[in-house]
């Protein structure tokens, strides 16, 4: 039987990194939604065209649209053992939407991990966070710093800060993810599929729990909320 996970976690705790990690130790597919933007959108497919189409007005792209692009997503044969789902959904009108076409899949939402952490290390976090122009290659100045300063490892091109990683910025990301994504965490608490885990941890011990909490579902066993 398939398994649906969707990841839910503030910016800044590391939510790519361990979607990735968990593609890699479980074989699911990690699907993010604003790659999967970006495919459609790249690729110029209808979906693409149409979501560009409200993007380019400045409009937000609307749900069924969204829907339509993860449901052609996961029909593709990589993703009939089930997927990562990062991004998506953003509000209860969504997940309710998700429920519907993991239905026809018949499947539904197993479990919904929350990578937590305390704002003030969010805050620490995207702040030292630098970035090659080239690949996109990450890099924290304090706990994992360049060995030439200012240039990539792996490219050697430049790296820059993004705005939206700058201390005052990324304060106002953080209030407004918890803003909009409390009503979802609400939700999926409410069916009890939500399992909070400890963002504060090493990234490798935050890859544990997450794949503890996914054997336990998959064995049929329930967790406390």
């Amino acid at each position: 039987m398939a398994t649906y996970i969707v990841l839910l976690g503030p910016p800044g705790v590391g939510k790519g990194t361990q979607a990735e990690n968990l593609a890699a130790q479980t074989g699911l597919i990690h699907i993010s939604s604003g790659d999967l933007f970006r495919e459609n959108i790249k690729n110029q497919t209808e979906l693409g065209r149409l979501a560009k189409s409200f993007m380019d007005k400045g409009e937000l792209v609307p749900d069924d649209v969204t829907v339509a692009m993860v449901k052609d997503r996961l029909a593709r044969p990589d993703c009939k053992a089930g997927a990562i789902l990062d991004g998506f959904p953003r509000t209860p009108v969504q997940a309710e939407a998700l429920s519907r076409l993991l239905a026809g899949f018949k499947g539904d939402v197993n479990f919904v991990p929350f990578i937590n952490a305390d704002p003030r290390v969010l805050i620490e976090r995207l702040s030292d966070r630098w970035i090659c122009r080239t690949q996109g290659h990450i890099y924290n100045i304090k706990s994992n710093p360049p060995r030439v300063a200012g240039r990539c490892d792996l490219d050697g091109s430049e790296l820059y800060q993004r705005d939206d990683d700058k201390a005052g910025t990324v304060t106002n990301r953080i209030k407004v993810y918890a803003e909009q994504t409390a009503p979802l965490i609400a939700y999926y608490r409410g069916q009890n599929k939500l399992v909070e885990i400890d963002g504060t941890q090493p990234i490798e011990k935050v890859t544990d729990a997450l794949l503890s909490v996914i054997r336990k579902g998959q064995a049929g066993m329930s967790w406390s909320k």
